[in-house]
């Protein structure tokens, strides 16, 4: 019977790193198709703020219809809200070498492996932790806004750092927290289904920000 249960388990995880990687694919995609594309730059140049309303519009839905949405309509947001980061994401194939993109890429792949490994198996619960967390990226969320105005590339730096760390925190604490969702509808097929998608939304969401901010710190620009 743990034998079973245990099979089960890794089928679930399975799906969502399955749809974490298409999700990724995705975006992936998108963003270099928009960088090579001279109309797509364009429309994304003219159109920047309308997408990024475009994307946060995309994820609150998503999450706000949680309850609601069939695993089916979860999937379509899930593709959805990839396609239209990985327009915003276009930038970084203009702003850094390729081969830059890709070393920075593996090494946040493996952060994030060893994380999400540690979320997987550690005995240690991580709530009072995730909470702390959260604060922590609103305070970031603030950081980065008021040094859209003061420019200043030190603070960058320092908000880049602390990114890595608060979205390494998540995506551990993501982790336990998918495995306590399986257990709670672990009788329920369609809702695990579901859970599935939303735990990759959250997976990628950790995995992109910490890539990003790797990238700020470490890639090789093309200036």
């Amino acid at each position: 019977m743990v034998q079973y249960s245990d099979n089960k388990m890794s089928k679930f995880f399975s799906t969502v790193y399955l749809w974490m990687f298409i999700g990724l694919l995705v975006s992936g995609w998108v963003a270099y198709y928009t960088s090579v594309n001279m109309s797509m730059l364009r429309f994304v140049a003219n159109n920047y703020f309308l997408i990024i309303i475009l994307e946060l519009v995309v994820v609150i839905a998503f999450t706000s219809l949680r309850k609601k949405v069939s695993p089916g309509v979860a999937k379509i947001l899930f593709i959805v809200y990839s396609a239209v980061s990985g327009l915003t994401l276009s930038s970084i194939f203009l702003a850094f070498e390729l081969k830059s993109i890709i070393m920075v890429f593996a090494s946040a792949a493996l952060m994030f492996a060893l994380m999400s490994l540690y979320g997987y198996t550690t005995k240690q619960n991580l709530s009072s932790f995730g909470k702390m967390l959260i604060f922590a990226l609103l305070a970031i969320i603030i950081m980065s806004f008021i040094n859209m105005f003061v420019m200043n590339s030190t603070f960058g730096v320092i908000i880049s750092v602390v990114s890595i760390v608060v979205f390494l925190g998540l995506t551990a604490w993501d982790m336990q927290m998918l495995k306590a969702m399986y257990s709670y509808y672990e009788n329920d097929p369609e809702e695990l289904n579901k859970v599935a998608i939303y735990g990759a939304l959250d997976l990628y969401l950790d995995f992109i920000n910490i890539f990003l901010h790797l990238l700020q710190l470490f890639g090789d620009s093309k200036d």
